[in-house]
C-alpha cells in the first residue's frame, strides 16, 4: 500500500486557518475603530456630553469652617453627581475678586457662580436682606419653609433677575450670638455711641439706637476690633468665633442673635451660564445647592456647644444675656424701619407683606409645637 504524505495539506490548512484568523482580527480592529469614532463624534454632538468649567468666588476665607466650606461642598457635589462633566474652582475671598465684591462679579459673568449673603448688596436691593436675615425675624426652619414653599424663591428670584443672577439658599447658620463686645451693655444709653460690625436691617436698627454700624470682610474683623477701629462685633456663633480667636481681645460675649435669628447663605449663578447647561446640569447644580444650604445647618448644631463649651471652660469667656429692655428697644426700632422703607421701596413692601404673611401662619402652629416642646424639655430637667 502507497504511503500517504499528509505534511503538505496540513501546512497548507494552518496556512489558510492562519489568513482567516488575521483577516478577522482586522475587521475586528476596523470595526472598534469605527465605533471608537462614531462614539468620539457623538459626544461632541450631544450637549448632554460636553464639559463646562465655572468660576466660584466667595465673600469668605478659603476653606473658613461652616462658611467657607459650604461652597467647597457644593463645588465637590456638582462635580461628583455631574461626573465631571462640571466642574467648579472654588476662590476665597480676595483671591480672585474682593470679599464684596462677589455679587458684582457673578453679574457680570467675571466668576459663573458665587456664594455668600444676601444682605451685603442692600445698596443694589434693600428688599434683598430679607433673603439673609430679618430682626425678630423667621429662624432657619421657617426661612428654608418660606423660601422652598412658601414663595419666597419666586421673590427671590424676581429682585435679582435685573442683574441677571439666579439665587438660591447655599447654607443656614442657625440662630446666631449678638456678639463680641470690649463694653458692657446694661442699659439702651450703652448703645448709644457703640461702633459694631453689624451688617443687614440689624446695623440700622443700632444706627438709630444711637450706635455706628459698619460692614467689615470677616477676614478684616479681628484687627479691627483688636486695634479699637470697633467696639464690638457679631459674626455667627461660637464654632466660627473660636476659629476667629474672638476671645483673645473681647471681654463680653451676649446673646441671643436678635439680628440674625435665621441666617440664610446664598448660592449666586449667573443666569446666562446657567442656561447654557443641559437640563440634568441645571437640576445638579439646584440640587447640590440644596445639599450644602441642609449640611451648613447640620454642621453648625452639631459644633456649636462644643466650641462654646471651650470658650467659657477653656477660655474663661464672660458669657451674657442682652437685657429684655435692650431687646424689647432694638424689636420696636426694628419694627419702625420696616415700616418706614416699605413706604418708601414698592419692591421692598411686596417682599415685606409676603414675608410678615408666612410669619403670622407659621409662628403660631410653632408656639404649640416647637416652643410648647422646649418649655417641655425643661420641665423634665
Amino acid at each position: 500500500m502507497k504511503k500517504i504524505n499528509w505534511y503538505p495539506a496540513v501546512i497548507l490548512g494552518l496556512l489558510a486557518l492562519l489568513v482567516v484568523t488575521f483577516g478577522a482580527l482586522v475587521v475586528s480592529r476596523v470595526d472598534q475603530e469605527q465605533a471608537v469614532t462614531t462614539l468620539e463624534s457623538s459626544s461632541l454632538n450631544n450637549p448632554g456630553q460636553q464639559t463646562f468649567e465655572w468660576k466660584l468666588v466667595t465673600t469668605w476665607p478659603k476653606n473658613f469652617p461652616g462658611l467657607g466650606s459650604a461652597p467647597e461642598r457644593f463645588a465637590r457635589k456638582v462635580g461628583e453627581m455631574s461626573n465631571g462633566r462640571l466642574t467648579i474652582k472654588v476662590y476665597g475671598a480676595g483671591e480672585l475678586v474682593p470679599a464684596m465684591g462677589v455679587f458684582g462679579a457673578v453679574s457680570d459673568g467675571a466668576a459663573q457662580v458665587g456664594h455668600g449673603a444676601a444682605y451685603y448688596w442692600k445698596g443694589k436691593v434693600p428688599a434683598a436682606q430679607f433673603f439673609t436675615a430679618v430682626p425678630f425675624g423667621l429662624n432657619a426652619q421657617e426661612m428654608n419653609g418660606w423660601l422652598h414653599y412658601g414663595g419666597g424663591q419666586e421673590l427671590w428670584e424676581e429682585i435679582y433677575a435685573p442683574f441677571n443672577l439666579i439665587p438660591m439658599a447655599g447654607g443656614s447658620t442657625g440662630v446666631q450670638m449678638a456678639g463680641w463686645f470690649n463694653r458692657e451693655i446694661n442699659s439702651v444709653e450703652d448703645l448709644k455711641g457703640l461702633k459694631m460690625r453689624i451688617p443687614g436691617l440689624g446695623g440700622e436698627v443700632l444706627n438709630r439706637a444711637g450706635g455706628t454700624a459698619v460692614t467689615i470682610p470677616g477676614g478684616e474683623l479681628y484687627t479691627a476690633l483688636q486695634t479699637g477701629v470697633i467696639d464690638a462685633t457679631e459674626w455667627v456663633g461660637p464654632y466660627n468665633d473660636l476659629a476667629f480667636g474672638f476671645h483673645q481681645i473681647a471681654k463680653y460675649y451676649y446673646y441671643p442673635g436678635w439680628h440674625e435669628p435665621g441666617s440664610i447663605l446664598e448660592i449666586i449663578v449667573n443666569r446666562t451660564a446657567f442656561e447654557k447647561l443641559p437640563k440634568d446640569l441645571q437640576a445638579i447644580v439646584r440640587t447640590a445647592a440644596r445639599d450644602a444650604n441642609q449640611d451648613m445647618l447640620d454642621e453648625y448644631t452639631a459644633r456649636n456647644n462644643r466650641a462654646l463649651r471651650e470658650l467659657v471652660d477653656q477660655h474663661g469667656v464672660e458669657l451674657r444675656k442682652l437685657p429684655d429692655d435692650v431687646i424689647a428697644h432694638l424689636k420696636t426700632i426694628n419694627t419702625q424701619i420696616m415700616e418706614d422703607t416699605a413706604l418708601e421701596d414698592p419692591q421692598f413692601k411686596r417682599v415685606y407683606e409676603a414675608f410678615k404673611a408666612f410669619e403670622q401662619q407659621v409662628i403660631p402652629y410653632h408656639q404649640i409645637s416647637e416652643e410648647a416642646y422646649y418649655q417641655t424639655r425643661k420641665i423634665a430637667e
